[in-house]
């Protein structure tokens, strides 16, 4: 019985100290990951796309399931080929980068596919749940998805019907998509990648 109860413990250590060890941090590549931006016009087909640049993230996985994540998004980078709408988006009608440098997303559950978490922009935190693609391979762990962002829960009113009439073809539709492909490496890993 001493015998059997002594196995019994070494076995369950042994699962419990593998669980630990599958435990495993990341951290987010920004010059291998990509996050772009699309608006929409309400009326029209015009949808302005551009980028913003990742700044910096971090993620833990257990075996192949993500259990934490962190990313920073550098809102001074954000770029449209239009230089105008560029400056346009970063004043304070907009997303203020001279005063919110930063937004950032923080996971707070991952149920299958579906990720749900805390995002600020402008200093204002709303929860958030979009579909996420997870996969591991050599380079590390890859995770693709699309977010719809609402800008008004963010305090970005801009040419927004919901808020001004009247606006004809310069209404600005309220959600917006962010497109992510994020590369996150093992942490300690050599990594000459910088936000540029």
């Amino acid at each position: 019985m001493k015998t059997l109860l002594t196995s019994a413990c070494a076995l369950l250590l042994s699962i419990m100290t593998g669980t630990v060890a599958k435990s495993q941090s990341f951290t987010i590549d920004p010059a291998a990951s990509q996050l772009s931006w699309t608006g929409y016009a309400e009326v029209g087909s015009w949808a302005p796309t551009g980028s913003i640049q990742v700044a910096s993230g971090h993620l833990t996985m257990s075996g192949a399931q993500l259990r934490s994540a962190t990313l920073t998004m550098a809102m001074t980078t954000i770029q449209h080929e239009n230089k105008q709408m560029q400056e346009h988006l970063r004043s304070d009608a907009f997303f203020d980068v001279a005063r919110f440098p930063q937004a950032t997303f923080t996971l707070r559950t991952l149920a299958g596919t579906t990720a749900t978490g805390q995002l600020t922009i402008k200093g204002v935190t709303r929860s958030i749940t979009f579909p996420v693609g997870i996969s591991q391979t050599s380079a590390g762990v890859r995770i693709k998805g699309k977010a719809i962002v609402d800008r008004t829960q963010y305090g970005i009113r801009y040419n927004s019907s919901s808020f001004f009439t009247d606006l004809g073809d310069q209404a600005i539709r309220n959600d917006f998509t962010l497109t992510f492909d994020l590369l996150a490496k093992p942490a300690g890993s050599r990594n000459h990648s910088h936000t540029r």
